[in-house]
């Protein structure tokens, strides 16, 4: 009732305040301390008119259009407010307007962490972009993030490459694969609460952005809510525990502010076995306003964390062992260890200065450093036999190939009884080879990737009237990587020798020809040691005009690219390629995108987008082996894109709905996998690095959300994906070896051979469900309290093919002509695109709020999967069987030897959060 007294006196103040210009002024105020709120957005609707609240809550907006519109009042924390307004000439002061705490704001708040750990998943294949869109008002892309995320669904079918994240400005996407590293914030949820989500193509005032959008990050300490809050979660997904606190001061008198923030999570084991998880999380930001025009903020970030990986395994080991089993672990003195071991520690360090030059233009000019390690531990081995559980050799389908029954049966015994790494049997190794004046069997050893990024940004805000906004944007980025492999454990041993053993001459087994047969110790470098550098210089501009009946935009963007790598090693097998620097790689980019919407009435509007724009090769796939030479992809060009999209918006003030239209056209993409391959030019065995360039891509499909306010209290909310995302051409497949007589004979020339067209034309990307449908209830209580569940149904999930098996190698025996007993109709089966099962899953959630005294608890919960579903998520086709003489036999038998690998979706999990704000 309150409330409703307030918004009326407000509009008799709108419609009979006194003539003059056009202003709206009025002072802000929290219900819970009636102290000045800072930081409060005071914005126009449908104009780029927007204010914010200063440090005594006073907003002032002027200079704009005559007319009805709603003035929107917007604050984390507190109930949005809503006002009608109509000026003519008129001056309004709206005196004190007071902001209602909303106790049940800490929903979205705990959804942000259900995604917490499904976004430092680095398998490509599971690569998901929920925490770039769970920011998102849109109802199709929030239903994405919360209900579609778990299983591995890509909007649109699109890498999360082609979403763009940014804290205060700065682009945090990884130069080296283009993704975000969103192991960099985590577990710092609670600062990272002010953010500016651009659906698509949509234009951002920061950025030019990617396919999928972008999202702004704002941590300055002026506008984090001021108290402090804590909380606790516990979940069986990732991390078991985790405890966060976190305190602001707000602006003080003297001008200065004040964030601290920090975490810890930690488990024993996710939902996968052996999947230890070890973060801590620290943040600071520091403001000072210099002056009425002008501040500096400081943000610091530093998320230490260490994790078990799991692995991907064959339909034989997950009918063994079950969907949570992973390989890479075993017990070492009563306790799992992991051998393979994800840590990050990469520190952000960042100074952003905001200078107001006039009430319409504003400059914000940004500096960052970022530096560190990343690394990925695992097992090395010269002369020992390979220490993996589901090594092929070591499971039943290797002995019943054979008819070997007995084997067979005690080779399933033992896996079943044991499965796990051995790791008493590899320090026995170690040791006793020790005693013989031999060098180690095994040693455990880490890649690393030690990188320092510098970027430096500034960012133009104009407002030409009030119609026209101007945005431009200039940057650098400058990144040294050092890359190499470190000896973290020697296992029992002293000391490891560093070659290559499978080698063919005593030359091509040195990894370093210049210091040749070099035994190494614990924090030795070996393998492999080689510096990329990369540098961009790139600019955006755009303008933003809107009118009464329509919206729309423009904006270009320029960027230019220079990658180039330094081998500090002389590797044996390219003593001419790997010592010294490559040359350097350059690219000139572009892009153009634009828009309109036009406002059929105030239910209905229209919404059109399209872009055109070149892409430079990331690192990843600029070197063809990075890790061993300077070999550069053959012709190598950036990745063309053109992309649109078509709206309809319905929204009354019971149903809000959204249909959507695309199409994306994506060319001479490449993409560079490693792996060791069998039947290559007939019967011969190579590890080969593949190379598959001019790579065209076709995504389209329609998606669909809608919101129902049956009541004030219940609402119903369904969303669906329909896309088809398929290869478009038959790219070339080239593959490159070491240059040794095996390769020889296999008919690599300098350990290089063109196999010529990949027929991948029409066959189905790997990205995900390519359909996907939800259906679900919310109830809101007064009483705050509140209840959801959701069904969701998945169905067109297809497997990574195999490029090799689709060229010419596949079908020519090592004379150079066609096997004589190849049959097209069973090599079409043999081809056939393995298609996943459908599946549906049910979520729930709720949660309660209440206020006790000045603390606000607050109490979430969710659970996912709860009918316990069993589903594929993803997998890929194993470059093992090369040829069809190999895959027949093998696909021939009750258990392939080499199937595919597959991952699985998890099993019922549960998010429970417990928070306290004062």
């Amino acid at each position: 009732m309150k409330k409703n007294v307030m918004a009326t006196c407000l509009l008799l103040a709108c419609f009979f305040g006194a003539n003059g210009q056009n202003k709206l002024k009025g002072i802000i105020v929290g219900d819970d301390s009636e102290k000045p709120l800072q930081g409060v957005l005071i914005k126009i609707k449908n104009t780029i008119k927007n204010e914010t609240t200063d440090l005594n809550g006073y907003f002032l907006i002027k200079d704009f259009q005559n007319g009805k519109s709603i003035l929107e009042i917007k604050f984390s924390g507190y109930e949005t407010q809503n006002i009608p307004i109509e000026l003519f000439g008129k001056t309004i002061d709206l005196g004190v307007i007071t902001l209602f705490k909303n106790l049940s704001e800490d929903q979205d708040l705990s959804l942000i962490t259900i995604t917490d750990d499904e976004l430092n998943n680095d398998v490509s294949s599971a690569d998901n972009i929920s925490g770039l869109l769970q920011s998102s008002m849109d109802i199709f892309l929030r239903t994405a993030a919360f209900e579609f995320s778990s299983s591995f669904f890509r909007v649109k079918g699109l890498d999360s490459g082609n979403g763009k994240v940014l804290i205060n400005g700065i682009e945090m996407n990884k130069i080296y694969d283009g993704r975000a590293q969103w192991g960099n914030w985590g577990g710092l949820n609670d600062v990272l609460r002010n953010q500016e989500f651009r659906s698509g193509l949509t234009p951002s005032d920061v950025t030019f952005g990617g396919l999928l959008g972008s999202k702004n990050m704002n941590t300055r300490a002026s506008e984090q809510r001021p108290g402090t809050r804590v909380s606790y979660s516990s979940s069986n997904r990732s991390y078991q525990h985790r405890f966060m606190a976190t305190h602001s001061t707000g602006t003080l008198k003297n001008g200065w502010a004040f964030t601290f923030s920090g975490s810890r999570r930690a488990g024993n084991e996710g939902f996968n076995d052996a999947t230890s998880y070890n973060a801590y999380s620290f943040f600071t930001s520091i403001d000072k306003k210099i002056s009425d025009n002008s501040s500096l903020s400081f943000t610091g970030i530093f998320t230490p964390n260490r994790r078990g990986k799991s692995s991907p395994n064959t339909q034989e080991v997950y009918d063994l062992k079950g969907i949570k089993y992973n390989d890479y672990w075993g017990f070492l003195n009563g306790k799992q260890t992991n051998s393979r071991i994800k840590e990050v520690s990469e520190p952000i360090l960042m100074l952003n200065h905001y200078w107001d030059i006039s009430e319409k233009t504003s400059i914000n000019t940004n500096i960052a450093y970022q530096f560190g390690k990343i690394g990925n531990s695992r097992i090395d081995y010269n002369t020992g036999a390979n220490p993996s559980p589901t090594y092929y050799q070591t499971l039943p389908s290797y002995f019943l190939r054979n008819e070997d029954y007995r084997n067979a049966y005690e080779t399933q015994r033992n896996f079943l009884n044991k499965g796990q790494i051995d790791w008493n049997r590899i320090f026995d190794a170690n040791t006793t080879n020790a005693n013989t004046g031999l060098e180690n069997a095994y040693v455990l050893y880490e890649d690393r990737n030690d990188d320092k990024l510098f970027i430096v940004n500034t960012i133009l805000s104009k407002e030409i009237n009030s119609h026209i906004l101007i945005n431009g944007k200039v940057g650098f980025k400058r990144l040294q990587s050092q890359n190499f492999a470190e000896v973290i454990d020697l296992l029992g041993g002293d000391a490891y020798l560093d070659i290559d053993p499978f080698g063919a001459t005593e030359d091509e087994k040195q990894n370093n020809l210049l210091n040749p047969n070099r035994l190494v110790g614990k924090g030795d470098t070996f393998k492999y040691n080689f510096n990329l550098n990369s540098t961009i210089i790139s600019s955006f501009a755009q303008a933003q005009f809107n009118y009464n009946k329509v919206d729309f935009y423009g904006a270009v963007r320029f960027s230019n690219t220079m990658h180039q790598r330094e081998g500090l090693y002389k590797n044996g097998g390219f003593s001419e390629t790997s010592l010294g620097k490559s040359k350097e790689q350059k690219f000139t980019n572009y892009g153009v995108k634009s828009g309109v919407t036009y406002k059929i009435t105030g239910r209905h509007l229209v919404d059109i987008n399209a872009a055109y724009l070149t892409t430079a090769p990331t690192i990843r796939n600029t070197f063809s082996n990075s890790r061993e030479n300077n070999n550069v992809v053959f012709d190598l060009k950036s990745e063309k894109t053109l992309s649109t999209d078509i709206s309809y918006v319905f929204r009354n003030p019971i149903i809000t709905s959204k249909v959507t239209a695309y199409y994306t056209s994506i060319k001479d993409a490449t993409e560079i996998s490693f792996y060791f391959a069998d039947g290559v030019g007939g019967d011969n065995t190579a590890f080969v690095q593949e190379i598959l360039s001019g790579i065209n891509k076709k995504h389209l499909g329609l998606e669909f959300g809608i919101e129902a306010q049956v009541t004030s209290t219940f609402k119903l909310k369904g969303a669906a994906s329909i896309g088809q995302f398929t290869y478009d051409n038959n790219p070339n497949l080239v593959l490159t070896t070491e240059a040794d007589t095996e390769s020889l004979s296999a008919g690599f020339i300098d350990g290089y051979k063109d196999f010529g067209e990949a027929n991948l034309k029409n066959y189905k990307l790997a990205a995900g469900p390519q359909n996907a449908y939800s259906f679900g209830f919310e109830y809101r209580d007064p009483d705050y309290w509140w209840l959801g569940a959701t069904v969701n149904f998945f169905s067109n999930t297809f497997i990574d093919i195999s490029p090799l098996n689709r060229s010419k190698n596949f079908y020519l025996d090592d004379d150079g002509l066609p096997f004589l007993d190849y049959d097209k109709t069973i090599a079409k089966e043999l081809l056939t695109q393995e298609k996943f099962s459908d599946y549906s899953v049910v979520n729930l959630v709720g949660g309660k709020s209440l206020k006790i005294k000045d603390y606000y608890l607050s109490v979430f919960a969710t659970v996912n999967n709860l009918l316990n579903k069993t589903y594929k998520s993803g997998g890929f086709e194993q470059g093992r069987n090369a040829n069809y003489r190999q895959l027949k036999e093998d696909k021939s038998l009750d258990k392939p030897i080499f199937g595919s690998k597959y991952w699985y979706g998890r099993g019922t999990t549960y998010f429970l959060n417990v928070s306290i704000s004062f």
